[in-house]
């Protein structure tokens, strides 16, 4: 297993960075490789995201000597994404089948959490983030089939696009984790925008089913102090509390937002006014 640990700025130092700076804070990469579980353990909130790709064995999900327990779950809780064709997640010795696109919620607790892939045209992809856990909740599979779309967005701004929430208030009980994935129309090449940031928890996307010749150019930092990443197929970005969370691609893409603080109401968001962006 690989883990690296990054560590983020404030904001006064942010604005001082250069572009491989930035990158080597808050840009995550190479979290898939064949038979291996890739972890990042960031500062912001504790965080930890993941990938896993099983192949023809079970991969386990062990706990790195930052988190300083017996098993990675237990004081965490973590919601996990399948990417790619059919697989499971076994939690406790419980296996949870996911197609694509299906989200597992694993509670806090000390459960085992391993990662298996099964027969089918192309090969389970696991992409997963953890927050800590203030309580122990019961795992739950939450399938793309039993959620709704919510449309935000139209033709005018580029920005028409798909809101399944899986991990949420009213469907999942957690502890602080959210998540969710969107989806672009075709045509459209923004999302999150207008912009918003969270004062009361941090963000993290991960840009995915985008062409192996296409870019995201994701903006982040304080409104009037902004910066820009620019993001490739399966990589994901970290946005702390005091940043803006937006990106405009150059072909079509998918991003899985997923979310930890004192707050999980969808809504909590402090929207700036477009006029004050620099």
């Amino acid at each position: 297993m690989d883990v690296r640990y990054q560590h983020a700025p404030d904001p006064a130092g942010f604005s001082r960075m250069s572009t491989n700076e930035i990158r080597r804070c808050f840009l995550l990469q190479d979290l898939f490789a064949p038979g291996q579980v890739h972890l990042v353990h960031s500062d912001i909130d504790r965080a930890v995201v993941g990938g896993a790709v099983p192949g023809a064995g079970r991969l386990l999900l062990e706990a790195p000597a930052g988190l300083s327990t017996d098993s990675f779950a237990r004081r965490r809780e973590t919601g996990v994404v399948n990417i790619g064709g059919p697989g499971q997640v076994v939690v406790g010795g419980d296996a949870f089948r996911l197609e694509h696109r299906d989200v597992l919620y694993v509670g806090s607790g000390g459960a085992s959490i391993e990662f298996e892939g099964l027969q089918g045209s192309e090969p389970a992809v696991f992409y997963f983030v953890s927050y800590p856990a203030h309580a122990n909740h019961p795992a739950k599979l939450v399938r793309r089939a039993d959620t709704e779309a919510a449309t935000l967005g139209g033709p005018a701004g580029a920005n028409r696009r798909s809101i399944r929430k899986y991990i949420h208030p009213g469907a999942v009980e957690a502890s602080q984790l959210t998540l969710g994935i969107t989806d672009l129309d075709a045509g459209s090449v923004w999302n999150t925008m207008p912009v918003h940031r969270h004062s009361r928890r941090s963000e993290i996307y991960f840009y995915f089913a985008l062409a192996a010749e296409a870019v995201v150019f994701h903006v982040l930092g304080e409104p009037q102090e902004t910066r820009h990443i620019v993001i490739r197929d399966r990589e994901a970005v970290l946005a702390p509390s005091w940043s803006i969370h937006s990106g405009v691609g150059t072909a079509h893409y998918s991003f899985v937002w997923a979310m930890g603080g004192e707050n999980r109401e969808f809504s909590d968001m402090d929207p700036v006014p477009m006029h004050v962006l620099a």
